[in-house]
């Protein structure tokens, strides 16, 4: 079974593209929601939802836990992998490396959370790449709340979205990278306002090749070829936006 978990419906974005991969599996997913968004809080208050729901997703049987949050990723994984030697654990990165290889401008920006922008994981990666292009970062202040409540496209939606995407367009950004598993459900509106020359990359559908490879040389991966998907939806707090967005991909809407 894989553990699937965020702060919100983001990481529903993340399961859509594991699903495509590895569509016989068995899949819980946590929303926590009732703690959400994570990018306001410390470090130390979302490595401590992140024990609590890993407990719960190894109780419900998972073999496998995908931490599909960015900020989550940042703060908690060393540790979650500290003290569950025995569990896979597969965060997100900001996919600072492709962007860095394609760019034409040689300015690529970034899209994320404050706590994923501050964690080591990100500092590292960028440091990488930060002498051959130059990376300008904003906040998507707003996007968590905007998918969360369901409004994924409309005027208010451009608006809030333009506000944090812009000074990335001015800076010469031909490149944004998707720091946050919510973002994804907004990149119709990002992809309108920033035009057909400015690529957008979402990380998600190579998290979901990571995990099979994982998944394989783990040898946990469905042998039922017959098998059909099953997931359980569960939710911190109100469940009407994940069992939404939940609706939403499985019409292909999003």
């Amino acid at each position: 079974m894989i553990g699937i978990f965020d702060s919100g419906t983001g990481g529903m974005s993340v399961y859509r593209e594991i699903r495509k991969v590895l569509p016989r599996e068995k899949y819980v997913y946590f929303s926590d929601n009732a703690h959400c968004p994570y990018g306001d809080k410390s470090a130390e208050y979302v490595r401590d939802r992140g024990r609590f729901i890993t407990r719960f997703l190894l109780d419900k049987g998972a073999d496998v836990i995908v931490i599909a949050c960015n900020t989550a990723t940042a703060a908690a994984v060393s540790a979650l992998r500290a003290e569950f030697p025995d569990t896979p654990f597969i965060g997100m990165e900001p996919a600072v490396k492709p962007a860095a290889l394609g760019t034409r401008s040689g300015v690529i920006g970034v899209l994320a959370t404050a706590g994923t922008l501050k964690g080591s994981k990100y500092l590292t990666t960028k440091g990488k790449f930060e002498d051959n292009v130059r990376i300008v970062e904003a906040v998507g202040r707003g996007f968590v709340e905007l998918v969360e409540d369901g409004r994924l496209d409309g005027p208010e939606t451009e608006k809030v979205v333009e506000r944090s995407l812009r000074p990335l367009l001015d800076a010469g950004a031909d490149t944004v990278v998707l720091g946050c598993t919510h973002y994804p459900f907004l990149k119709d509106v990002i992809s309108r306002i920033a035009g057909e020359d400015v690529r957008v990359i979402d990380p998600a559908p190579s998290v979901a090749r990571h995990l099979v490879d994982v998944m394989e040389e783990r040898k946990l991966i469905r042998g039922d070829a017959a098998g059909e998907q099953d997931i359980e939806l569960v939710s911190s707090g109100d469940p009407a936006p994940l069992e939404r967005i939940f609706r939403m991909i499985n019409t292909e809407r999003v």
